[in-house]
Order: structure tokens, then C-alpha cells, then sequence
């Protein structure tokens, strides 16, 4: 599955006109409150300061969309803007692309700033605007800084967007002078990040009903604000959540039907039973009663009740031979399946695939119980046969001589397993946390035995309680309790491998003792 298809299947599912959650996606432009101040403080340090100005952030804070605010912002009649957005690395590759947008012929700092000091004659200013600052070397990082000092006649306006780690590289190169001012991005609220989800879904073709609101709790929590982030987590959940909903319909699609190994085992018995019962046919023409029969669920069946024949009612012996299986007391051998495993997130590479069961993994493959011949609780009774001519006297046997039929012996009843310690639903030990403390919640299932097996195998710090998704219920596993977040996040690299590869996240426990009331 290519990635170009598994993106097409998103789009359909969805609906979308585009992908909202690309990294660029044309004309949009999403600028919150607390950005327009970061925005009107760069045009006054430009006008009234003299130093370079470092405008820093993780990587998918904003920066590039604030970059692009400040030229479009600008008055084109009196600043000229030269954007440098495609990683320049050394000093010679910065001034050709200076010097090129300036228009002049010679590629060195001298030439540059005298044509800076012409334009400003002229009423123009320049602003250089360089994107991923963090890129250039220290020899260019020393030409960035003398451009910002200028020459006494002219001097452009500097502007790097950068992660926070070139300030440092900046303080070293400045030798304790001041040289630069920096301005720190800070990420959104929860309130903003649901008004970036809804321009961002709305600009698709979609409202931001295709979240809810435990969703975009989720998505602000695990991205911490940032819109990069916040692109990437949606996605994955959308796609996820693409994922359940498609295996639920070819679940019920399918109904009930069985593996083909499964009917052909089914079928095996169902041949012998009718065959044995024709042979009982034959053999006895006139049977008490037939009392042959195969129970057809796959489930084991509870022991059948025995019939017990009435004191006063004889039993004629019958002379017709009694017929026996061989291997009859063997359970059937039927093929099994290895146990399943918890399906962490799938790529998106496979997200159209139709053999993926996406959130939850699959339940434990239902083994059919070995076929019995057993005493139904209403017995069939043969059609009567034609009165035999009476007998003479002497064949009429004597009371003594009366077969009575004896109650099989009842089957034993097994023993209840009693299951481990800490394999069964936590309810009570949520509730009684401080609402405060935090979990990983690591995966869900719907198959209980499955989450049951994990926790046996983790310890006890495992844990797991049940709730109700898209109507049906769904056991999620959670582990530990931390008194932060911080304490809770470290915890993850305490985890086996193959449940960090899941994105084990932290929650508080009163979301999840919510999830529980709900």
C-alpha cells in the first residue's frame, strides 16, 4: 500500500478537499491573540532598536507563519524584504543571496551595506528574514552580525527565526556583548489549540464535529500547545479512529460466520452423527426411544441433564447391538491459532488496507468444543413399529427378570478457576485515587482475556478498567501512579519495548474515574 493511496483513503473517509494537517497547507493562516503582540513588539524593535532580533521556538511553533505575518504586514513602499527560507549554510552562500536581492553585482559586506545606505536615502529600509537560523555556521552566524551592525550609513534590519539552542551560539560569538534581542514563542491554550483544529478542519471541508471533546483534550495534552505537534497527534487519531470504524463494519458485515477449517470440522460431525443414527435405524426396528444427538455451538455446552425412566414404566431389552465410535471418548481435533497480540498503532501506509483491525486487537480465535453424543433433556421416540404376534408364556419374563434402565452417573463439575491476582477490572482502586495523579494509559482492547494476559505478565503497577467506546465495551490498560506529569512521562522509558512503541501517554485520574462514570 503506497503512502499516495493510504492518503486517498483518508480523504474519502473523511470527506476532506485536502489534507487539513499537512505541514504547509496553501492560504492558511491561523494567528491567535497572544501572537498579534509577538508581531506589533517586532515592528517597534525594528523601527527603534539597533540590534539584531532572534525570534526562537521549538520545531512546529509558528515561527515560519509569523515570518510570513511580518512581510505581509510590512509597508511594501518603504521596506524592501529579503526572505533567505532555504536552510543557507555558510557565509559566501549568504551574501550571494543578499546580494541578489539587493540587486547588486558584487557578493561582499561592503557593497551590500553601501547599497542598504543608498536605499535609505531613497526612504526605503531592508529587513532580512532568515528562516531556520539555527542552519547557518559560525562563520555565517559572524556575517549575520556584522550585516545587523552596519557601517555608520547604513544597516538592514535582521531578523533570524531559530530553536532556542542559537542563543547560546549567539552569546558566544557576541564576547558579552549586546548584540541581539529574542523573543520567545509560547504555545497554545487548550481554548486556541480548539480554534486552530476548527480553521484547520473547516478550511477541508469539515467542521470540528469530527472531534469531540475528550479528543481535543487529548490532542492539546500530548502536542503541549505547539501547532506542529498538534498537526501530527490529530492525524494519527484521525486515522486511527478511521481504523475501528472500518473493522467494526466488516465485523458486521461478516455476522457470524466461521473459518472454512472450522465448518469443514463442523461438517465432519455432523456426517457421523447422521450416519450412526441411519445405522441405528436399520439394526433396530423397533428402539424404545433414540436419543442421539450433537450439540452445534462452539461454546462449551453444560453437562446434559440425565433422564431417569419412571420405577413403574419397563425397559423391553433390545436385541438390536449396541454401536460404538471409535475415539469416541477423544475430544476432536480441530486446528488451532496462535494467541493474539495487542495491535499497537498501525502507519499510515496501511491505513487503507482492508486487512488491518486498527484501534483494539483482535479477539481470541474461538475454539469449537469436541463433539458429544449425549442424552437430550426431550428424547426423540421412534415411530411404534407393528405389535409383534403375542408371545407364549414362558418367553414373558419375570419381574425379577425386568431390566431397569440405571441414571448415568452425573459428569463432574469442574473445579471454578480463580483468577490471578490483579487481573480483573480495577474499578474500586481508580475510584479511591486523588483525581490529581496521573497514569499511562498504554493501549485498549476489546478483548479482556487479552488485557488480562498483560497485566499477569507486567505486575501489579498494571492495571485496567472498562468503558464503553462506539457502543461496545473496551478495556484499556494503565500503569502506575505518578504524583506529576513530568514523573508519569519519565516512566515511559521504564516500559518493555513493544508498549512504548504504542505512545504510552499520561493522564489524570480523574479523566479516566470520568470515563468510568460515563
Amino acid at each position: 500500500m503506497t503512502s499516495l493511496h493510504a492518503d486517498e483513503a483518508f480523504l474519502a473517509h473523511y470527506q476532506f478537499s485536502h489534507d487539513p494537517f499537512a505541514p504547509r497547507v496553501p492560504g492558511f493562516k491561523f494567528f491567535p491573540a497572544q501572537r498579534k503582540p509577538v508581531l506589533g513588539q517586532l515592528h517597534h524593535l525594528a523601527r527603534y532598536s539597533q540590534l539584531l532580533l532572534a525570534v526562537v521556538g521549538p520545531q512546529g511553533s509558528g515561527k515560519t507563519l509569523l515570518r510570513q505575518a511580518l512581510v505581509a504586514s510590512t509597508n511594501k513602499q518603504a521596506v524592501q524584504s529579503i526572505v533567505l527560507a532555504q536552510g543557507v549554510g555558510g557565509s559566501d552562500a549568504l551574501l550571494r543571496q543578499v546580494a541578489q536581492g539587493l540587486s547588486v553585482a558584487q557578493a561582499d559586506l561592503r557593497s551590500i551595506l553601501a547599497q542598504v545606505a543608498q536605499l535609505a536615502l531613497t526612504g526605503q529600509e531592508v529587513y532580512l528574514l532568515i528562516d531556520d537560523a539555527d542552519q547557518l555556521d559560525d562563520a555565517a552566524l559572524k556575517t549575520v552580525l556584522a550585516l545587523a551592525a552596519g557601517n555608520g550609513e547604513g544597516r538592514p534590519h535582521v531578523f533570524l527565526f531559530a530553536e532556542p539552542e542559537l542563543l547560546g551560539r549567539l552569546e558566544a560569538l557576541a564576547g558579552g556583548e549586546e548584540c541581539y534581542h529574542a523573543i520567545e514563542l509560547q504555545p497554545y491554550n487548550e481554548e486556541e489549540t480548539r480554534d486552530y483544529l476548527a480553521q484547520r478542519l473547516d478550511g477541508a471541508g469539515q467542521g470540528i464535529e469530527v472531534l469531540n471533546e475528550e479528543q481535543i483534550e487529548e490532542i492539546h495534552l500530548r502536542s503541549q500547545g505547539w501547532p506542529g505537534a498538534i498537526n501530527q497527534e490529530v492525524r494519527e487519531l484521525l486515522v486511527e479512529q478511521m481504523l475501528a470504524q472500518r473493522a467494526a463494519g466488516r465485523g458486521a458485515s461478516a455476522g457470524f460466520a466461521l473459518p472454512k477449517k472450522h465448518l469443514l470440522a463442523l461438517a465432519v460431525v455432523l456426517v457421523g452423527v447422521a450416519a450412526a443414527w441411519l445405522m441405528q435405524g436399520r439394526e433396530a426396528p423397533a428402539p424404545a426411544t433414540a436419543e442421539i444427538t450433537a450439540p452445534l455451538s462452539l461454546q462449551p455446552a453444560a453437562p446434559a441433564p440425565v433422564v431417569e425412566a419412571p420405577a413403574e414404566a419397563p425397559v423391553v431389552e433390545s436385541k438390536a447391538p449396541a454401536i460404538e465410535f471409535a475415539g469416541a471418548s477423544q475430544p476432536l481435533p480441530l486446528p488451532l491459532v496462535g494467541e493474539s497480540q495487542a495491535v499497537i498503532r498501525q502507519p499510515l501506509a496501511e491505513a487503507a488496507g482492508e486487512e488491518l483491525d486498527g484501534f483494539e486487537p483482535p479477539a481470541a480465535p474461538v475454539v469449537p468444543a469436541p463433539s458429544t453424543v449425549v442424552a437430550p433433556a426431550a428424547p426423540i421416540v421412534a415411530a411404534p413399529a407393528p405389535a409383534p404376534a403375542p408371545a407364549p408364556a414362558s418367553a414373558v419374563p419375570k419381574p425379577a427378570e425386568v431390566a431397569v434402565a440405571k441414571p448415568a452417573a452425573p459428569a463432574p463439575t469442574p473445579a471454578p478457576v480463580k483468577p490471578a491476582q490483579g487481573a480483573t477490572a480495577t474499578g474500586d482502586w481508580y475510584a479511591q485515587q486523588p483525581a490529581s495523579r496521573y497514569a499511562l494509559q498504554i493501549l485498549g482492547s476489546r478483548s479482556e482475556a487479552n488485557i488480562q494476559a498483560l497485566v499477569r505478565e507486567g505486575g501489579g503497577e498494571y492495571r485496567y478498567f472498562k468503558k464503553v467506546h462506539q457502543g461496545q465495551p473496551l478495556f484499556v490498560l494503565t500503569y502506575g501512579s505518578f504524583a506529576s506529569r513530568d514523573a508519569a512521562q519519565a516512566a515511559v522509558k521504564t516500559l518493555p519495548a513493544k508498549l512504548q512503541a504504542g505512545k504510552p501517554w499520561p493522564r489524570t485520574l480523574g479523566s479516566i474515574q470520568q470515563e468510568m462514570r460515563r
